[in-house]
């Protein structure tokens, strides 16, 4: 049941996968120096957070495994991993934890991949002893917690009791023996949200924002009568979440609705320190293996230099630093929430 579960989300995330649908990282444009610009050999995509250094600031966010079908594309995504040095997560390793006959499935992203930076995935439902049990088996760096209570309610065999899942993260973080980061699956993490992270000790908040992959409307394919369709376009953009957060002291990364390498500089632009990519990158990989995936993300790390090279940005962190302008839906959410959106549209210092 498990691994047909697993294989059901695979197909389905692909089926709903569209690149070209807009979302609100259209609503975050830079303004155009024409003298901003600087020596390309300058650009270092080296980025930092908590002590944690990454060599880029792009990441494979967490997608699957718990069959035969999702272990072979977890193997895939390990190689990519392995050959462009991105960081990796696993997808939630719910299955391995009561089954542990799918590890496999999960340990390939480190047989692949034995020197990467490689991110274990529990829900808030995990004891901390499964947690560390996730870990170990990984040999993770890092642990993701998914928090996903709107794909859970609308998951016929789903939890239904979340009230827990605050105490419960605070014992992850106190006994895992790595960073903690805690990513929503679509919906996004508000301010108030990310606070209560903060205060649990956790390491790193992905926002994981409204945009890509839809689990409510995926989890709503798989039920009969198709009953919670209603639920689409519930959430916050990861834009929204990004400005909402901006002030909590937290790291941030961004995920959700990630279509190309312009949407990674305006999340970083946001303030994110890292960015994630999981639906384009499982359709890459689907169409064309893990060649066809490689080319891609070699691509877009080099796309990324050169907006940069243009936008004056040394380093991620510069790119924060860069005047952007925030319009339509996205302005209207930040003015509901008393964001000042002015504070964004800085002259770079380099600008004459």
């Amino acid at each position: 049941m498990i691994a047909d579960r697993k294989n059901d989300h695979v197909r389905l995330a692909a089926e709903q996968h569209r690149p070209c649908d807009a979302n609100e990282f259209d609503d975050v444009t830079f303004l155009h120096h024409a003298l901003a610009g600087i020596d390309r050999a300058d650009v270092s995509l080296a980025t930092g957070f908590a002590g944690i250094g990454w060599s880029v600031p792009l990441y494979v966010n967490a997608m699957t495994g718990g069959s035969a079908r999702t272990g072979d594309i977890n193997r895939d995504l390990a190689i990519v991993a392995r050959e462009t040095g991105v960081p990796i997560a696993s997808g939630s390793m719910s299955a391995f934890l009561r089954d542990p006959s799918t590890a496999s499935t999960f340990r390939v992203l480190r047989d692949e991949n034995p020197h990467g930076f490689v991110m274990a995935n529990v829900n808030a439902n995990a004891t901390a002893a499964q947690a560390r049990q996730a870990v170990d088996l990984l040999e993770a760096d890092a642990l993701q917690i998914h928090l996903n209570t709107v794909q859970e309610i609308v998951m016929p065999e789903g939890d239904r009791s979340f009230g827990a899942w605050g105490p419960r993260i605070e014992e992850i973080v106190a006994d895992a023996g790595v960073p903690v980061f805690v990513k929503e699956v679509g919906f996004g993490l508000s301010r108030e949200t990310v606070l209560c992270l903060r205060k649990t000790g956790v390491t790193v908040a992905d926002v994981g924002g409204r945009g890509g992959t839809n689990f409510a409307r995926i989890e709503n394919g798989r039920r009969a009568g198709g009953d919670y369709a209603f639920l689409d376009g519930w959430g916050q953009s990861a834009p929204a979440c990004l400005l909402d957060a901006s002030d909590t002291g937290m790291p941030l990364f961004a995920s959700g609705g990630v279509r190309h390498p312009l949407d990674v500089v305006r999340g970083l632009a946001l303030g994110a320190s890292a960015v994630g990519v999981a639906g384009t990158f499982l359709r890459t990989v689907l169409d064309g293996g893990p060649d066809a995936l490689i080319g891609q993300i070699t691509t877009w790390l080099d796309q990324i230099t050169s907006l940069m090279t243009v936008l004056g940005a040394r380093t991620p962190a510069d790119l924060s630093r860069c005047e952007v302008r925030i319009r339509g839906e996205l302005r209207e959410f930040c003015a509901d929430r008393g964001i000042d959106v002015h504070r964004f549209a800085r002259p770079f210092p380099t600008v004459p």
